[in-house]
């Protein structure tokens, strides 16, 4: 049975595309520093509008917006940032999601020349080198999208008897610091790219764990991957590459994996036969054509096929709490034949 059409009128497709309107006040909100330079206090628009050095029928109009949206709150023609705000958006948080935030602003602009790269297949910043300064802030950006599922996933993924995690591609090492808190007992490895690694250590050491933290510098698709682990975890990768890149990890990765070991594949899959659903993966898809040269988001039964074909033919989902984790909240077990 085909899924039911999410648009069904013209009202419909017009709310949709005009969908772009709320980020865009956001974003100038962060552009202008907006948040920052409110911090705790109640402004009128007519000083606010003076220290921001803007328009004062502008800033108005900007804040009964962002008011409308939740991230300002109005008091008598006055207004004052809401607590998630404060939580998120302002520097002198702990919790501040600064290189998210700088992350989502460079996609306003790179998502524009989305034409181009659908006409091309050429990703936007293929003539642009990696330089340890964005992998580095990238995975600043990573460890702030992840911090919550990773605490949530920690909770409800057993690893009692494992004594050794391979975090595969795991960036600032976000998920393994997260098991490793849970598990007092485990020894994890996080092979990565070394600027992404720098940033792994320094969270290391923030949560008192470093002890029990190696890290392995190098590309797992070219690079040996060194040792054997009771688990690989696999999170937020297999997004990046194509079937056949895919499928020469696993093949790694069973090498990798001690007798009776499991890997565990976390990713957005296509739920559907049509591979329509959920719109976000297909959404997450187009994210893959602009900044990779092979990636693609992929129906769960094409991600088992590979596994077998790897050799890790005992494959199950672990379905986690409603609302917890990443994506649709379920984990992808992969197991050697005994």
């Amino acid at each position: 049975m085909s899924p039911k059409p999410t648009l069904q009128s013209f009202k419909q497709f017009r709310e949709l595309i005009y969908g772009f309107r709320v980020s865009r006040v956001i974003f100038s909100a962060l552009d202008l520093d907006l948040f920052n330079v409110m911090g705790r206090r109640e402004w009128s628009i007519p000083h606010l509008a003076k220290r921001v050095k803007v328009s004062a029928r502008g800033l108005h109009i900007l804040c009964r917006s962002l008011a409308s949206v939740g991230l300002l709150v109005p008091a008598l023609g006055r207004y004052r940032t809401s607590a998630m705000v404060n939580q998120f958006l302002q520097e002198e948080s702990a919790d501040y999601r600064g290189d998210y935030l700088q992350l989502m602003k460079r996609q306003w602009g790179e998502w524009s020349r989305l034409t181009e790269v659908v006409k091309t297949g050429i990703p936007v910043d293929s003539q642009e080198p990696e330089t340890p300064e964005y992998r580095r802030s990238f995975s600043w950006a990573m460890h702030h999208r992840s911090q919550e599922p990773a605490q949530h996933v920690a909770k409800q993924v057993s690893m009692k008897t494992a004594r050794s995690l391979l975090d595969l591609g795991g960036g600032p090492g976000t998920y393994a610091l997260a098991f490793l808190k849970a598990n007092p007992k485990l020894q994890a490895m996080v092979m990565d790219r070394p600027a992404a690694l720098e940033v792994a250590q320094m969270l290391a050491k923030q949560d008192s764990v470093e002890t029990r933290l190696a890290l392995q510098a190098g590309n797992f698709m070219t690079d040996q991957i060194s040792g054997t682990y009771d688990i690989v975890w696999y999170s937020n990768v297999l997004h990046i590459y194509s079937p056949s890149e895919n499928l020469k990890v696993f093949k790694k990765i069973k090498r990798a994996l001690k007798p009776g070991g499991r890997l565990l594949i976390q990713d957005t899959f296509l739920q559907d036969p049509q591979g329509l659903r959920p719109l976000e993966t297909n959404l997450f898809a187009v994210t893959m054509l602009l900044y990779t040269d092979t990636g693609n988001t992929y129906p769960l039964q094409d991600v088992r096929r590979w596994l077998h074909k790897a050799g890790l033919n005992r494959t199950r989902i672990i379905r986690l709490k409603k609302g917890t984790g990443d994506w649709e909240g379920q984990l992808l077990e992969a197991r050697q034949s005994t």
